[in-house]
């Protein structure tokens, strides 16, 4: 563990040296279905936990929904025309499961195939990289109405649609992700409840896990099947665990807190296993009597490659008696078994997320999983930041963000020169879109989005974003 005493990057930029990055290097840009493409009720698609959720009074700020988002389904040809003039090498896209295979069963929807098949062939013909991610957190409602991901079977049913995706688009896409970041899948959505479908039961989050991670197994297998020279993995979202001190609590507590965050995931999906201290820490929670005999093997089936989305670092503290938690950990908590560990604010730069800006962890990040867990490539499948933007005579100057990409790339190039295969980015996000439960509350966006016109203004950190693609690296500062 890192010492948290060591301030992080606070994206300011000083003089910094021109970087190259290794040649062939995938620069992208990355966005998900739901966040994006509207049409929610268009052409055969379904409801998702994320349609029922959001249309919940209560549930996202102000009552936002998916319904229209960026309209993205009606406007793929000028928001092709945007990644096309940005010089995108690689765009991460996530196909909407509900709009594949509205029931979570059964055959696939042509229509909505459809879709996919005409962004997918546009990619190609603009020489942009598809890659192409199955599960960004849209599960179709009746399968949460059978059970949702607590069930065993919604595992089975994820390699259904998988071979499914893999019929239509496998010929065209070289690079697949399985499930983005399960940890929020689970512990947000069945933990805490604060994401889809919003149900509070630590267990229930648990069983989550393991069972995304049983379906990615599966959909790996299905895939190899299918197109069995395609390029597969799976995104995780890791951060950094630090104590606040040395003080023996303060250490448990962030031995605590890395074991759900990252090694909940890692270990299985790498190492063939739970770590053993973590099934320890949950054993008031659950007595994992829902792993059965061989699921890991499945869950460790053999990959080509990962992708790490990078935020922010944890620090944590012990807890201390009748203290409340941080605002955004209060119960119901997705921290099962750790409920009453404390998040530490350090007073260091933050997002308008209220995540701290830390470049630094991006490095430890990228040099823990290789040195620890795999010499696969690895790629950053996210890494970006929310900030207020403004548009001033037709402008979006989002220096903030700009500063922010600028700290994180000069870690990438630290984290390559330490030894790590890293062979891509994609940022987050290339739109301005709905985030989940803040609704339109908060950017992301190299590109600004008018929600109420729809149009869209490139950003600065755009057009900044163009110019390192073009360089194959970073300028001078």
């Amino acid at each position: 563990m890192s010492n948290p005493a060591r301030p992080p990057a606070s994206g300011a930029l000083a003089e910094r040296p021109p970087l190259t990055f290794p040649p062939g290097f995938l620069w992208g840009a990355a966005t998900a279905a739901y966040q994006i493409e509207g049409a929610a009720t268009e052409d055969g698609r379904g409801p998702s936990i994320w349609d029922t959720f959001s249309h919940t009074p209560g549930r996202t700020v102000n009552g936002h929904t998916g319904d229209v988002a960026c309209d993205h389904y009606h406007r793929l040809d000028s928001d092709l025309a945007l990644m096309a003039e940005l010089g995108l090498k690689s765009y991460r896209f996530s196909v909407s499961w509900p709009r594949v295979q509205p029931g979570g069963s059964g055959p696939a929807n042509e229509a909505g195939l459809d879709f996919y098949r005409r962004l997918v062939d546009n990619l190609l013909a603009n020489g942009i990289e598809p890659w192409l991610t199955l599960y960004h957190w849209d599960l179709p409602q009746p399968l949460e109405d059978a059970g949702g991901w607590p069930a065993r079977d919604t595992a089975a049913r994820f390699a259904d649609y998988a071979t499914l995706v893999a019929d239509a688009l496998g010929d065209r896409v070289r690079y697949w992700t399985t499930l983005n970041e399960p940890w929020c899948s689970a512990f947000l959505g069945y933990g805490s409840g604060v994401h889809a479908p919003g149900r509070s039961d630590g267990a229930d989050a648990v069983r989550a896990g393991h069972h995304l991670m049983l379906g990615h197994g599966l959909a790996v297998q299905a895939l190899r099947a299918v197109r069995p020279t395609a390029e597969l993995g799976v995104t995780v979202n890791l951060y950094p665990v630090d104590p606040a001190s040395d003080a023996p609590g303060d250490v448990d507590a962030a031995r605590r807190i890395d074991g759900l965050a990252n090694r909940f995931f890692l270990d299985p999906l790498l190492r063939g296993s739970y770590p053993a201290d973590l099934m320890a820490d949950l054993a008031g929670t659950t007595d994992f009597g829902h792993v059965r005999e061989g699921d890991l093997a499945t869950i460790s089936t053999p990959l080509d490659v990962v992708g790490v989305n990078y935020y922010s670092r944890h620090v944590v503290a012990a807890p201390v008696p009748g203290a409340e938690p941080e605002p955004y950990w209060r119960a119901p908590s997705c921290w099962p078994g750790s409920e009453d560990v404390r998040f530490v604010t350090r007073g260091v730069p933050v997002t308008d997320m209220n995540w701290e800006i830390d470049a630094p962890g991006l490095v430890e990040t990228l040099r823990r999983v290789h040195e620890e867990y795999t010499d696969l490539p690895l790629y950053v499948t996210e890494n970006g930041s929310a900030f207020v933007d403004e548009v001033v005579d037709g402008r979006v100057d989002d220096a903030d963000r700009l500063a922010y990409f600028d700290a994180h790339l000069r870690a990438a190039h630290e984290a390559i020169e330490a030894g790590v295969p890293l062979r891509g980015y994609f940022a987050w996000s290339l739109l301005d879109n709905f985030e989940w439960a803040w609704g339109y509350t908060k950017r992301f966006g190299m590109v600004h989005v008018d929600y109420d016109t729809q149009v869209r203004i490139p950003k600065s950190s755009a057009s900044w974003y163009a110019e390192v693609i073009r360089r194959n690296g970073l300028a001078a500062q």
